[in-house]
């Protein structure tokens, strides 16, 4: 670590309804405990807090990194899909950099997209991107930037049974209540020799205005009439079945504690807590499992058009998985403090270069550089007063 000798990162897990509250304490993070935090922060509904500790002020002394003495404070908040990620990304460039503090706080698309409208924090985060008409609603103006991007998966908690194939009819049914045993026809049909028991399927879906929520119910709606005019694209619809919980970490949670249960969480999140996973027939009629490989070949077609805002919502191709998303941090188009609008640009340069290279580790898929190149050209469109 460059700079001054900083305390340990302490991450807060006392909030947004934490199941761990009252039963751990706060978690200190050392380097050497750095995986088994990430390992954790994936079944917590909780802030990714990202603070560097004590930092310098103004006259603290000869901090390392790219200090100026003067503490800068950037506060953002929104999508849990990629909190895992932009939690690593946040705390490393903190600490290599003695004069920036970064807090991120994983409370869902929806809640990150209406902080930016409100103004409550530096930067927001997003799956389900901006709306025409809510970016209308910021006088100052916003800047939509890729950062990365991953797979959605369905993962369930099923009792002897360590590999799942469901066709689209299954898993849209799954989500519609069409479909509400496990050893129902349609799943039986794709998964023969398995034991599939006589019992209800327990379904987790989000509770929160969710990105995640967003993209998945656009792909059933690709490919299932019925769920386009029943339930239809939304960050928070009304489903039809399903017990709810809040974040990619609650409902991570809820499936490791839910015998007999399904649901839809971000692929980074089930690997980390050795989530059963089911392999999904996609548009090509093959039956994929998730993977960083299957999800990068989903998103190898896409060309980003000048808002940098694309979706795939059922992609083309025999090895594409089918459900993938990009994911969004959102910028201000004019910021007050020049000091701030400068640490945030370099900040997104960090996480545009080096911290591309810890993406696959956590779950994500890396931009290419086609891809980052844009997003870097898009800061010139953030300006201070």
């Amino acid at each position: 670590m460059k700079g001054l000798n900083k305390p340990p990162i302490t991450i807060s897990n006392n909030i947004l309804g934490n199941p761990f509250v009252g039963k751990r304490p706060s978690m200190q993070i050392t380097p050497s405990n750095l995986g088994s935090y990430v390992a954790l922060a994936a079944m917590m509904v909780a802030t990714v807090g990202c603070t560097g500790g004590n930092k310098p002020s103004a006259n603290g002394g000869s901090g390392g990194g790219q200090s100026s003495g003067e503490l800068i404070k950037l506060q953002g908040a929104g999508a849990s899909f990629p909190a895992l990620l932009y939690g690593a990304w946040f705390k490393t460039y903190s600490n290599e950099h003695d004069n920036v503090q970064i807090d991120y706080q994983s409370v869902g698309s929806g809640s990150g997209v209406s902080a930016v409208i409100d103004g409550t924090v530096d930067f927001g985060a997003s799956d389900a991107a901006m709306t025409d008409e809510e970016m209308a609603k910021v006088e100052r103006g916003v800047q939509l930037l890729p950062m990365t991007a991953g797979a959605i998966v369905i993962a369930y908690n099923l009792e002897g049974v360590e590999e799942l194939k469901l066709s689209r009819d299954a898993y849209a049914g799954i989500f519609l209540k069409e479909i509400t045993k496990w050893n129902d026809p349609k799943i039986a049909a794709t998964n023969e020799g398995v034991e599939l028991p006589d019992e209800d399927i327990n379904v987790i879906v989000r509770s929160d205005s969710s990105g995640t929520t967003y993209n998945f119910t656009q792909h059933l709606a690709a490919i299932s009439e019925k769920f386009n005019s029943e339930v239809g694209v939304n960050k928070a619809p009304n489903w039809p079945v399903g017990t709810k919980s809040k974040g990619n970490e609650g409902v991570t949670t809820s499936l490791k504690q839910t015998p007999g249960s399904i649901g839809y969480v971000e692929f980074g999140y089930a690997e980390k807590t050795g989530l059963s996973m089911a392999s999904l027939e996609n548009k090509a009629g093959k039956y994929i499992k998730p993977s960083i490989d299957s999800a990068q070949a989903a998103l190898a077609s896409v060309e980003f058009p000048p808002s940098l805002i694309a979706f795939v919502p059922d992609p083309e191709g025999e090895d594409s998985w089918p459900i993938v998303t990009y994911t969004w941090i959102i910028a201000y188009k004019t910021y007050d403090d020049s000091k701030k609008m400068e640490a945030f640009k370099e900040m997104i340069k960090y996480c545009l270069t080096t911290g591309q290279e810890s993406s696959e580790e956590l779950g994500y898929i890396p931009l290419p550089e086609a891809v980052t190149s844009k997003v870097t050209a898009a800061l010139d469109n953030i300006s201070a007063k």
